[in-house]
């Protein structure tokens, strides 16, 4: 069986990315390390399939730590690595900018190194290993009304949490032109749908509403983001893993480009008409300060995807919304759990089961 390593698995794009791999490969293990900080969750692992579940390993791990880091790869040989684990909201990489330079750089270089321990040869590298960086768009910068991102676009980071991706992807080529190592980058626009944390806009303004709270919008709200469904992206990012040339970069996008409060008050209508709801309405929106340094717009060009891979997105935006909606309203235990910090118990009860010895 091969074996994946799967970083930062217990969060919202990697725990899915977990269920779509034992899905659709039934020939891999998949090791999960994840340091089960707020935004990671055992939860976002349940009820997997008894057959898939046996192919999963998780263990609490710091990507940061380089003993541990080695000690997960001396046990388990892994073949492929795919780095999600990270510091991702902005809001927090303002206030502390110090943990994001910790986890976003500083582990990647730990992960690479152990790559290279790992995976070297005499005469190169072992065959169908691969370091797939999990990045964002926001390594770009920003937009004005016209253009789109492609993966030639220069890297401008406006954020201490961008800026500490823009350098983890830069370490990643470096290691790659220096070394040789077998990587690959894949920068995503904005994700929705299920298990995401709900500081992030979507499930934020889905539990307000349901619960008649405010829904704050950012300045005017006119910042124009790409939405990308995390079922298209876990898709994208099993075609790099298994397909792409060492040393590639892709962009990763939903095409669907949409204002922050034309994007609310569509979620406000749709979740209207699910709940039957007549409280759930746009007078619950409130425009709030803006974010220092707030990015106007970014979008995605993923057309070298979808020519050297025939990846193309399949999940409509209108559709997948609903969906997204859907799962919250069907989950709310899940999401007030998370609202509560009670899940943070759940870790410390559980994880340990999951995952004997110091790797775990």
């Amino acid at each position: 069986m091969t074996t994946v390593l799967v970083t930062g698995g217990a969060g919202f794009i990697g725990s899915n990315y977990v269920r779509h791999l034992l899905e659709t490969e039934p020939g891999a293990k998949v090791v999960v390390i994840d340091k089960l900080t707020y935004a990671g969750n055992l939860a976002n692992l349940r009820d997997l399939p008894s057959g898939q579940a046996g192919r999963l390993s998780f263990h609490k791990v710091d990507v940061a730590d380089a003993p541990a880091v080695a000690e997960v790869f001396s046990r388990f040989q892994p073949r492929s690595v795919v780095h999600f684990a990270a510091e991702s909201h902005v809001d927090r990489s303002i206030h502390e900018p110090q943990v994001f330079l910790k986890t976003n750089v500083v582990g990647t270089q730990v992960l690479l190194d152990a790559c290279r321990e790992s995976w070297k040869v005499s005469d190169g590298w072992q065959e169908g290993t691969v370091f797939l960086q999990v990045s964002t768009d926001e390594v770009y910068g920003t937009l004005g009304p016209e253009g789109r991102f492609t993966e030639d676009t220069p890297l401008a980071p406006r954020s201490p949490y961008s800026a500490s991706k823009a350098a983890a992807d830069m370490l990643v080529m470096a290691y790659h032109n220096t070394y040789g190592l077998p990587v690959a980058v894949t920068r995503c626009s904005n994700n929705y749908g299920p298990y995401q944390f709900p500081e992030k806009l979507i499930p934020l303004m889905i539990r307000n509403a349901l619960n008649h709270e405010p829904l704050p919008v950012y300045g005017d709200g006119r910042q124009v983001r790409d939405w990308l469904h995390v079922e298209d992206h876990c898709r994208a990012l099993e075609l790099v893993r298994r397909r792409a040339r060492p040393g590639s970069v892709y962009n990763i996008g939903g095409g669907t480009e949409m204002e922050n409060i034309e994007l609310v008050k569509l979620l406000v209508a749709k979740l209207r008409e699910v709940v039957a709801d007549t409280a759930v309405d746009e007078g619950l929106i409130r425009h709030v300060t803006d974010r220092p340094g707030h990015d106007r717009r970014y979008a995605i060009d993923a057309s070298r995807i979808g020519d050297e891979l025939g990846w193309r997105p399949q999940v409509a935006f209108a559709d997948g919304l609903e969906r997204t909606i859907r799962w919250y309203i069907e989950h709310t235990d899940w999401l007030e759990s998370i609202i509560s910090g009670e899940y943070m118990d759940f870790y410390e009860k559980n994880y340990r089961d999951l995952a004997p010895g110091r790797a775990g």
